[in-house]
């Protein structure tokens, strides 16, 4: 989807750093964070949300990308959140799993 911010991000075309990529998958810092560390974990190819996702396997390499940057980055204990939905929070529509550590403001 060419107008979508997170495939743009995934396709390197800001230059973002990445906490960590795979074939499938991205990972980087929120810039409005909600807590001292809130990272994303983001599939490469696009889906609206959690909703539109049909593939397992893709959704157990994005688990797992959660598990690789916690570990990476030495996090023991976090939150991590899907929001799914307008109703439910979900301001870009590209799907999406916040990991959240430290200092946990409002989520």
């Amino acid at each position: 989807m060419t107008d979508c911010i997170f495939c743009k991000i995934a396709n390197g075309e800001f230059n973002t750093p990445f906490v960590l990529e795979t074939e499938d998958l991205v990972a980087f810092n929120d810039i409005n964070p909600k807590a001292d560390t809130h990272i994303l974990v983001v599939p490469k190819k696009h889906y609206a949300s959690l909703n539109e996702l049909d593939n397992e396997e893709l959704l157990g390499k994005l688990l797992n990308g959660v598990r690789q940057v916690t570990q990476k980055l030495g996090i023991k204990s976090y939150k991590t959140v899907i929001n799914t939905g307008k109703d439910a929070g979900q301001e870009v529509f590209h799907l999406h799993i916040h990991i959240l550590s430290g200092n946990i403001k409002g989520v």
